[in-house]
């Protein structure tokens, strides 16, 4: 028998307890305490005073803003992460391994009877589905077990003050600060991701003042303590970005011998037109004739699975902007609702890019006239659009996907 969450669950409300034994294996980002002896950069005490006016400009009350700010500290943890996102630097098949196992799976499917009522009432009220609600329940905070133990004033702080990303977390910062000052949680106990994220579902800020709700009657918008106000506020997040409850996220797919992945670019086609092509489920039977548009999305290039993303892939990715999270929440979801594992896995020996690899392979594109936009170090879809046109005119398959065949054309080493 799996044992649960660590977290006592109730639809009221949440008792934390100790993370459950080898936990933190699965986690992308290890829990990070704050370095109280850490010194200060020049400049942060001056950044610090400018953004307490900022946000009582913006109107936060003087006693929020200056009691807050007045225990702000510098987190250099922070920039660190900031500069590592998983999303950037895994491939494919250790992203979906670590986060759609059968462990989550099989908690998954525990919780969604337990929780029945309040996920019926969520799905009724917003159109989401339980399974999926779950699915980002579960790769947010793995069912509530943790939710980051950085203190987010300091850590939005700590990034506002940063260049890279300044304007972003400012917005968040103010936001961070008017959540305090309506009482939704007291400073000292607003806990949360490296990047700010919070509660139950992992917020930002500014998603959780316009969208987080009561659910629960309490008076209070309380994403960390109440699973009524997290679940109802996950629905209510999904309905604004038009969530389609007619239609699944996608589906996986096998693709007939020779075909062109020139056509996986992002667009967009009726289902019919894929269906014409020789497309057809993951056990090969024919596409249903629904009218509908899909995207084809091949995440770890022809060696891989391929799926068709339907109006709900760019829903979640509204979420997060990661196409590796997005099939992960609607794989878990659909495995939490009792389907199977994907027919073709990801092959696990595809090489791991960092982001000093991507860099490399994006200057090595543009000098042979392949234009990918700024090298950045990140898998954007202008990168990927060069890497299709390299590979189309090297007489290599054009999945727009960096493999060996790729890095080895353009003499790019993997795994530094």
């Amino acid at each position: 028998m799996l044992t649960k969450p660590a977290r006592i669950l109730r639809q009221g409300g949440v008792t934390r307890g100790l993370l459950f034994s080898g936990f933190l294996s699965c986690l992308s980002l290890p829990a990070i305490a704050q370095d109280s002896a850490e010194v200060e950069p020049a400049g942060f005490a001056e950044c610090k005073a400018r953004l307490q006016k900022q946000a009582i400009a913006a109107g936060v009350s003087s006693k929020t803003a200056s009691e807050v700010m007045s225990g702000v500290q510098h987190l250099a943890r922070v920039i660190e992460l900031d500069r590592r996102q998983p999303e950037f630097t895994t491939t494919f098949a250790d992203y979906l391994n670590r986060r759609v196992n059968d462990a989550r799976v099989n908690t998954g499917r525990e919780l969604l009877q337990e929780h029945q009522e309040l996920l019926a009432r969520v799905t009724r009220e917003t159109g989401v589905p339980a399974p999926y609600l779950v699915a980002f329940w579960g790769l947010e905070t793995n069912f509530g077990s943790y939710f980051g133990k950085m203190p987010v004033p300091s850590s939005l702080t700590t990034l506002a003050c940063d260049p890279r990303r300044s304007t972003f977390f400012t917005e968040q910062l103010i936001a961070a600060l008017r959540i305090i000052d309506e009482g939704a949680i007291p400073a000292d106990q607003m806990e949360g991701s490296w990047a700010g994220a919070m509660g139950h579902v992992q917020f930002m800020p500014t998603v959780f003042l316009k969208h987080a709700v009561d659910a629960d009657g309490d008076g209070r918008r309380d994403l960390w303590n109440s699973l009524p106000d997290a679940m109802m506020s996950a629905g209510r997040f999904l309905e604004s970005m038009n969530w389609d409850g007619d239609y699944r996220w996608g589906r996986e797919v096998l693709l007939p011998e020779n075909f062109d992945y020139s056509l996986a670019d992002g667009r967009r086609l009726p289902l019919e037109q894929w269906r014409e092509m020789g497309i057809t489920d993951a056990f090969g039977k024919p596409l249903a004739r629904e009218p509908i548009n899909a995207a084809l999305v091949v995440p770890a290039g022809h060696r891989g699975p391929a799926f068709l993303a339907y109006h709900n892939f760019r829903v979640i990715m509204g979420w997060n902007r990661s196409e590796f999270y997005a099939i992960a929440v609607g794989h878990l979801a659909e495995r939490i609702a009792g389907a199977g594992k994907l027919q073709n896995p990801p092959p696990e020996d595809a090489p791991a890019l960092s982001r000093a690899n991507i860099i490399n392979l994006q200057k090595a594109l543009q000098q042979r006239g392949y234009e990918p936009g700024n090298p950045d170090g990140i898998m954007g879809p202008g990168t990927r659009s060069a890497i299709r046109q390299f590979q189309a005119a090297n007489n290599l398959v054009a999945d727009g996907y960096p493999g060996e065949s790729v890095l080895a054309a353009l003499e790019i080493p993997a795994g530094q």
